[in-house]
């Protein structure tokens, strides 16, 4: 688990490293913001379609395997966009080819590179393990943002996308060496015996018990909205800073370093978890909500800086609740093509998301979009938990294979 963090504060360092810098290579190149916007649309569009099949192929091929290919594709890509650039014959189709077969090969490397990291430590603490996840994560765009302006100033453009590759392979070449812990749901071996078995392992059947898990339907909704209207701070904030409350750049690059000190508090204080439900989330969510509405009505930039750090820490801390839930209700032969729809759906708000916003902005400003979305967050998530209580449990049989856990007979559709 040592070295599977270590590889992928790497990688995510590399990635934030490409990630900054391909912005400014788009606008060099064409000068245009509405192609940069462009360029991250098509990186993510493989996801809304493709994220099904991707979840399959983790759930039918050997998790160890899937990941080492995949990063070794990504590293690949990297490469070749790195020696593009260096001699001067990028262009803005290839760039947008690139992007494309870099998403596609993520909707793959996802799911494998989550599941593989459950798979290094015991059932027990595979919360524990997320919480490191996003702790690494967190950790690994600090750097790499920081390291890419480096990199560049005394490298130039190429040397970005060129340690983003070497990243990849990085984490390609520690996967072999990587071994279940003692307790931890170990994959199927891919034997002969089996092979009916993967070959039955349909999009749909995935699809299915997603659409019937009432939990994580909810979890959706709670993920969704909280998405749209309560985490774009980029967005909302960035306008209250330098709108009614009068600050400039340099303002809102504190209530960013702000938000990010809070994320990383939240991902330790999220690795203490030992049972999250979808009920923990929902309850995460209305509090960072809530501290939303206050922080639209701040009445100067102090008060804001104070409200930033309990909103970053509470979403972070939920993220990572949802996230185990999300990894570890479906049964094991199940759990990447759950991956695959959950990145579908998270796709629609990624995509729909900011435009969304941005109307009601340009409605309400910038005070009533954070005031109105949280209220809405809340208030949704508190009628949910009505009905919830209302209704009562309802427990759905889950289907037994090799490799699954046992004494779980029937699991309770609320958290």
């Amino acid at each position: 688990m040592r070295w599977w963090s270590a590889a992928n504060f790497v990688s995510n360092a590399g990635t934030w490293m490409q990630l900054t810098v391909q912005n400014l290579l788009v606008l060099h190149i064409t000068g245009s913001a509405a192609a940069t916007g462009l360029s991250m649309s098509v990186q993510a569009a493989p996801a809304l379609l493709v994220s099904l099949l991707g979840g399959a192929a983790v759930d039918r091929w050997p998790r160890r395997l899937t990941v080492a290919v995949s990063q070794a594709l990504l590293g690949a890509v990297a490469f070749t966009t790195a020696l593009l650039v260096a001699l001067d014959r990028i262009d803005m189709p290839a760039l947008l080819v690139l992007a494309a077969v870099t998403g596609i090969i993520a909707t793959v490397d996802g799911p494998a590179c989550a599941l593989l990291g459950n798979d290094l430590v015991p059932v027990a603490d595979v919360p524990s393990a997320i919480g490191v996840g996003a702790l690494v994560h967190s950790a690994g765009r600090l750097a790499g943002t920081a390291l890419a302006g480096v990199a560049v100033g005394f490298l130039g453009t190429a040397s970005a996308y060129a340690a983003n590759g070497l990243s990849f392979l990085f984490v390609a070449s520690v996967v072999p060496f990587l071994r279940p812990a003692a307790g931890a749901v170990e994959e199927a071996a891919a034997g002969p015996r089996e092979a009916p078995a993967r070959a039955a392992m349909t999009v749909r059947e995935g699809v299915a018990f997603f659409v019937g898990r009432p939990r994580l339907v909810a979890l959706a909704g709670i993920t969704g909205l909280s998405s749209v209207f309560g985490r774009n701070y980029g967005l909302t904030l960035a306008v209250l800073v330098t709108g009614p409350l009068a600050g400039g750049a340099g303002a809102f690059g504190t209530v960013s370093a702000v938000l990010a000190v809070g994320g990383i508090i939240g991902a330790v204080l999220g690795a203490r978890l030992r049972k999250p439900s979808v009920r923990t989330v929902g309850l995460l969510a209305a509090a960072g909500a809530l501290l939303q509405v206050v922080a639209g009505l701040s009445p100067s930039l102090a008060v804001l800086l104070v409200l930033v750090l309990p909103m970053a820490v509470v979403e972070s801390v939920s993220d990572t609740a949802g996230t185990a839930v999300l990894q570890t209700d479906p049964p094991p032969h199940l759990r990447g093509r759950v991956l695959g729809v959950w990145s579908s759906v998270g796709t629609v708000w990624s995509l729909g998301g900011p435009p969304l916003l941005g109307l009601l902005m340009e409605w309400a400003g910038a005070r009533g979009a954070l005031v109105a979305g949280g209220l809405l967050i809340a208030g949704s998530i508190g009628a949910g938990l009505l009905v919830r209580r209302r209704g009562g449990p309802v427990p759905v049989p889950v289907a037994a294979r090799d490799g699954d856990l046992t004494g779980r007979e029937a699991l309770g559709t609320a958290a």
